[in-house]
């Protein structure tokens, strides 16, 4: 079975993939609000899942389905800063609404309100039956605090001394377990106080690794792929430097080596094709990709589409093609405010779009994200406010899916071209971004943007000599435009390009008829 379902996964097959994150707490709640029954994991509507086909997606990533227990629930009801945050999100949000958060796992069992482990395997199955893979979270910094491991294994934590929890209560807390009362640690990152629905495991403690590498074999069992919260925080660097006054103490007890290399290894061994996916900041990424990881974010492709402009885009784009193509691409997540927001007018968020899906890597695309959805919600709720969907927005979405999933965007190589001029002291040359795509059966792409809030110009040299023809045909697949050119003048002189604020082109280049 396992050999069928990955042969039929277009995730496997592509070196672009496209997934969507879909919020499955909320999803649920939709779709039995929508059916008028009860719809849990097994028993979502073949049209949902047709659609997710049909829109060329690879792989759905299912957020938040691990069982959350009553002590992270609790935690997530009473916060004060949260209960703000959850009524700009949902103005007349209920306790029943606030499950708590999906990264304070209780135990790596699908949630029975979910439709259990059965109802996942089902689900898989058939999400498999369309090609789509699946992918999980997992979350290899800490757990709930009512995970059993707290109460069974103290030890796999980080443990401090007698009165921590009163010198240092934003970092520990007191807490029984069976064998009496111990201080622990609660999940955190060097730079901010803890996640007090969580604890802080220790995976340089060699009982602690191989139980959370037992934990990551088993959830490969279930789905084609994990997305790693927080990935870099095990990395032997920023775990002493959070932590290295506790690992000393342990008086070389501790396992020296990287936890993902590790791992990751051992997953692979027995799932060949599973993908690790990293969240990943601090300029970590590579280190994580050298680690085994298949993916890791790229948020500083966001932070420089949403405040730096084109030309700071272009030189991250210049980086090492292995290292783009392990790059996960995006302009929305659970994490990060709506795109809407947050490129605030239309034609940037378009371009942003268009910028982030034609670039190597992973493009990952956000539940509500095609709709334009305008709210972040809070990843401790389980229901959203209604919104009004934008039509203009669900069809570039639909138009542009549709374009990416040609041959050539999804096993063909990709090239960053440079723009220059258009004319002396011109300098808007410098708001253009342009991408040249072309496989081995001739096909080819040419991506225009110009990254700008104003009008600007520019000529750009094109790879003409991979063409057939003494004229070539340039069409604009996401619009009305088509261009003529003559290959001769396009290899002395170029192309020129005079585009509004935040146009674009998606070309498809061929030999003129």
């Amino acid at each position: 079975m396992a050999k069928k379902q990955s042969k039929a996964i277009r995730l496997h097959q592509t070196a672009h993939p496209i997934v969507f994150e879909v919020n499955t707490r909320v999803l649920l709640k939709e779709l039995s609000v929508r059916e008028g029954k009860r719809i849990m994991l097994g028993t979502i509507p073949d049209s949902v899942l047709v659609e997710w086909a049909e829109l060329g997606f690879d792989a759905v990533w299912l957020m938040g389905v691990w069982a959350t227990g009553p002590v992270g629930c609790d935690i997530a009801r009473t916060v004060p800063d949260l209960q703000e945050e959850y009524r700009k999100a949902l103005p007349d949000v209920g306790p029943e609404d606030i499950p708590g958060s999906p990264y304070a796992v209780q135990a790596y069992e699908v949630s029975a309100a979910l439709g259990g482990n059965a109802g996942l395997t089902r689900l898989r199955r058939r999400l498999a039956d369309r090609g789509l893979g699946l992918i999980l979270d997992f979350v290899s910094n800490h757990t709930a605090r009512d995970h059993r491991w707290v109460t069974e294994h103290p030890e796999y934590f980080i443990n401090g001394e007698a009165k921590d929890d009163k010198r240092r209560p934003e970092v520990y807390f007191k807490t029984k377990t069976l064998r009496g009362e111990k201080v622990l640690a609660y999940g955190r990152d060097p730079t901010f106080p803890g996640w007090t629905d969580t604890v802080q495991l220790n995976p340089m403690d060699p009982a602690a690794r191989a139980v959370m590498i037992e934990t990551l074999q088993e959830v490969a069992g279930l789905c084609d792929g994990v997305r790693c919260d927080m990935a870099m925080l095990v990395l032997q660097d920023v775990f002493l430097l959070t932590w290295g006054d506790r690992v000393t103490r342990m008086e070389g007890r501790y396992v020296s080596s990287e936890f993902w290399k590790e791992a990751i290894g051992a997953v692979k061994a027995k799932h060949p094709g599973f993908l690790f996916v990293a969240e990943a900041y601090w300029n970590m990424e590579w280190q994580l990709q050298q680690q085994g990881f298949d993916f890791t974010y790229d948020k500083i492709l966001y932070d420089r589409l949403l405040r730096e402009g084109a030309g700071s885009v272009r030189d991250h784009l210049r980086a090492e093609i292995d290292f783009q193509r392990r790059s996960v691409r995006f302009i929305e997540n659970h994490d990060e405010p709506r795109a809407v927001r947050a490129f605030a007018s239309e034609p940037w968020h378009l371009a942003a779009a268009v910028v982030m899906s034609t670039v190597p890597g992973m493009v990952l695309l956000h539940d509500g994200q095609l709709e334009g959805m305008s709210v972040k919600l809070p990843v401790q709720l389980s229901r959203r406010q209604a919104e009004p969907v934008s039509e203009r927005l669900r069809a570039f979405y639909r138009h542009l899916l549709s374009c990416m999933n040609a041959p050539v965007f999804r096993q063909g190589g990709w090239h960053l071209l440079s723009p220059r001029a258009g004319w002396q002291d011109n300098a808007t040359w410098q708001n253009f971004l342009i991408f040249w795509w072309e496989d081995n059966n001739g096909a080819a792409r040419m991506v225009v943007v110009n990254y700008a809030p104003h009008s600007g110009q520019c000529y750009v040299e094109i790879p003409v000599e991979r063409l057939n023809g003494t004229s070539i045909e340039f069409r604009d697949l996401m619009g009305d435009a088509t261009y003529t050119r003559q290959r001769s003048q396009l290899m002395t002189k170029g192309m020129y390009f005079d585009l509004p604020a935040y146009a674009f082109h998606l070309f498809e280049v061929t030999k003129a008829r």
